[in-house]
Formats: structure tokens, C-alpha cells, sequence
């Protein structure tokens, strides 16, 4: 039977509140645990880089890896830049629309007011120009899109309003890094469900007005929570997730970090035979940031490694449909783009322990995605993880609401049983 989003996240809430609100008392690979964290995640707010949700997430996760019986430090760090954003607004007859800048905004307008026409073709000086593009699976903008932009800049408008055709038909963004230069004019995101207000308006020459509130931040302070368990073997395990990301981002971020915390859980009586090595990390969304400090600054030495294990995105997310205007789901998991990752020597270890998780192999220089791609690219010859994406990815919909026990459970058991052997491993 069908679930809505609002009965579903209603119903979530109710079992959450009646099972044991600490999750070290039960198994803490159970269902019910892992999505207990994740409802904890979820209860921060928004976790971008430099938020006091993303703040609060760390003192948590150091918390808990504390409670564990790590040593627990942070390692503080900067990136060059981030823009704060606090309200952004579409308004056309009265009717206000939620709207984003994409990052990278100019400076000058972090914050701004504009009242102007969208203009349908030719020059727009002082005006609007709209573009749709298509939405490619993916969390980065293509050479393809950029060019698209490219064209809309070309027409000299004041912003460019731009609805990403994402499947849900909310506002989508894509990941960013430090490098790139802020778009010659705003860039604001209007999500598809909004488009057919901007065609009216466009379509009748009205004026709308366009309010974003924000502001540039430099040297903006983060950091990596790490937690160690030294047992003087000289042979370590590296578990690795990252923590922030654009929204509250819930089944993006959550299940990875509920599956984090879970092996901390149970590394003192299973995870016998290695030192251990646990980093949660910072900055994904806007330029990998953290992870590149860590690897630079604080992981063990390559050869020092046995395996590195990784916690990505959107691990256990369900699959979404609209129902008479609401979000709907089965409670069936979404495995459509849900990757399994390892280099090529732990590929017999990941296909024996992973059998039964459906997804989409990768192995070798190809399974080296997300934050995988930074520790492929430092040397650590043995890895695996998992990442993807969910239906609601990147967008300010997703919520605790998009994860439940039953599908977070069979992942992270998965990972369990694999870091498990190679604890116990002697190569």
C-alpha cells in the first residue's frame, strides 16, 4: 500500500519515539538503530559547509565516536570560500515562489532586489532570461549545460532563472568547487513544479521581482571529526563519510553516517585485529575539502593501510512517485543509480559480501567516485564503498521520510561483515 510523505514521516517519528531513543543500547546494526541516527541527523537542519546544522552534526558524530572508545580530535581546516545563503524569493502577482542561487553567485549581488520582465528571446538587458536544461543523473554540471548557460549569458540579462528538469520537479543544485569562477550574472534555481508561473509571466510581459538574501564568507572555517583506536598493530582499517552537503540532505547523508557510527559501535569487540581509523568529513559539496586535509595531514601512510571503507551517498534511499500532487512512495528501495565500489583487489572480498545488495558494480580506477576519487588518487591500493544517488538528491525535499529500517539494515550489515574479514585478515 502506497505511503505519502506526511503519513510516512508522521508514522517514522511515532516508532522512533517508542523504541530507545539511544542507539548503542539495541544491535547497532538493527534497523532500528541505524535509523534512529539518521533521525538525529536529520533533526540539524540544513548541513551545508559552515552551518550551525553542519556544526552541530560534528559535535554529535565526535560524540558518539567518543562514547565508542575512539580518541577523538578534530582537525580544523579553511576553504577559500562560501557563500551564505539565507532566503531567496520569486514573486509574480502577489504569488512568491521558493527560489536558490546556484553556486557560484557574483559578489556584488550576495544580495539583491530586481524587479524586471523575462524576455523570450534576443537581447535582455535589465531582464530575465529563463532556460531549461535536462537533468543528467549526475551531481555535477556537464560541459553540455555550462555551454547552454554559456548561450544565456550571451543575451546580457540581468539572471538567469534556471529550472534543472530534475524527475521531482524541485529546485535541484550541483556540487561545485573552489576553482571555478562565479557566473557573470546570477544564476537562480526555480524548480519545475514553478515553471508554468514563469511562462505565464513571460508570456504576458509581467513584471516579477526577484529578492535574494545572502553573503561571502572567506577563509571559512570547518572541520574533520577523526577518531582513533590504536592498538599497535602497524596495520590499519580508514572508515571514511562525509558529512555536509547542500539542504537538510537527509538520504543522501544519513545512512552513510548511521553506517559510520555503526562500525564504531562495534569495533571494540569485532574490529580486533587492526588499528582503526575513522574520519567524518567536511566540504564535499563545495570542493571535497575536507577529505583532501585529511589525507594530506592526518590519514596513516598508504602503505600503512589495509583497507580503506567508505561511506557515500544515498545508500538506502526509497524510490519516489507524485500522486495527486504528493510524494509517494511503496518503501521499496531505489537502486536504479546505487554503486558499489572497490579497487580491483578487494573485488572478490566485496562481491562475496555484498551479493545480496542490489546495485551497480564498479571496480578499479572506475569504482574510484566521490571521496573515493581522492583516496584512489593518493595511493591507498585497497578500497571499497558505496554511494549514488536517491530521487530526491540535491533537493530541499529530502528528509528522514526518503530511509526506513528495512533498507538501511541489509547495507550496512553488508559493510559490516566485509570490514569484519579484513579486520581479521593477516595480509
Amino acid at each position: 500500500m502506497a505511503v505519502t510523505l506526511a503519513r510516512l514521516a508522521g508514522a517514522s517519528m511515532l516508532v522512533a519515539i517508542l523504541m530507545a531513543t539511544n542507539a548503542q543500547a539495541a544491535d547497532p546494526l538493527s534497523g532500528a538503530s541505524l535509523y534512529d541516527d539518521v533521525r538525529r541527523y536529520d533533526s540539524f537542519g540544513q548541513h551545508r559547509y559552515g552551518s550551525p546544522g553542519a556544526a552541530k552534526a560534528f559535535d554529535w558524530i565526535a560524540g558518539e565516536l567518543s562514547h565508542a572508545g575512539f580518541a577523538v580530535s578534530s582537525q580544523p581546516f579553511t576553504m577559500r570560500r562560501q557563500y551564505d545563503f539565507n532566503a531567496g524569493s520569486l514573486t509574480i502577482d502577489g504569488q512568491a515562489i521558493s527560489v536558490v542561487p546556484h553556486w557560484w553567485i557574483p559578489e556584488a549581488f550576495a544580495s539583491f532586489t530586481l524587479t524586471a520582465p523575462i524576455v523570450p528571446s534576443g537581447d535582455a538587458p535589465g531582464a530575465f532570461v529563463r532556460l531549461s536544461i535536462p537533468y543528467e543523473r549526475g551531481a555535477y554540471l556537464t560541459k553540455e549545460r555550462r555551454a547552454a548557460l554559456e548561450a544565456a549569458f550571451a543575451r546580457r540579462p540581468a539572471a538567469v532563472l534556471l529550472t534543472i528538469d530534475h524527475p521531482s520537479a524541485e529546485i535541484f543544485i550541483y556540487n561545485v568547487d573552489q576553482e571555478e569562477k562565479p557566473w557573470p550574472v546570477p544564476v537562480i534555481l526555480v524548480g519545475a513544479k514553478d515553471r508554468a508561473v514563469l511562462e505565464a509571466a513571460e508570456t504576458a510581459g509581467r513584471q516579477v521581482t526577484l529578492a535574494i538574501k545572502g553573503s561571502y564568507q572567506r577563509d571559512v572555517p570547518g572541520r574533520n571529526v577523526i577518531g582513533r583506536l590504536d592498538r599497535g598493530k602497524g596495520r590499519a582499517i580508514v572508515v571514511s563519510t562525509p558529512v555536509t552537503s547542500w539542504f537538510t540532505s537527509t538520504c543522501e547523508r544519513a545512512p552513510g553516517i548511521a553506517g559510520f557510527l555503526a562500525m564504531a559501535r562495534i569495533a571494540r569487540e569485532q574490529l580486533t585485529g587492526v588499528d582503526l581509523v575513522f574520519v567524518a568529513t567536511a566540504g564535499h559539496e563545495i570542493g571535497h575539502g575536507g577529505m583532501g586535509h585529511f589525507i594530506h595531514a592526518e590519514a596513516p601512510r598508504p602503505a600503512a593501510v589495509a583497507a580503506w571503507m567508505h561511506f557515500g551517498a544515498s545508500l538506502a534511499c526509497y524510490e519516489w512517485r507524485q500522486e495527486g500532487g504528493r510524494w509517494t512512495t511503496d518503501r521499496v528501495v531505489d537502486t536504479r543509480i546505487r554503486l558499489i565500489n572497490r579497487s580491483q583487489s578487494l573485488d572478490e572480498l566485496v562481491r562475496r559480501h555484498f551479493r545480496d545488495i542490489k546495485g551497480t558494480h564498479r571496480v578499479g580506477q572506475e569504482g574510484a567516485v566521490g571521496e573515493l576519487r581522492e583516496v584512489h588518487a593518493a595511493g591507498y591500493a585497497n578500497f571499497f564503498g558505496m554511494a549514488g544517488l536517491h530521487p530526491l538528491f540535491h533537493t530541499p525535499a529530502d528528509s528522514a521520510a526518503a530511509t526506513g529500517p528495512e533498507v538501511l539494515e541489509p547495507v550496512i550489515r553488508a559493510f559490516a561483515s566485509a570490514v569484519t574479514e579484513l579486520a581479521a585478515s593477516k595480509n
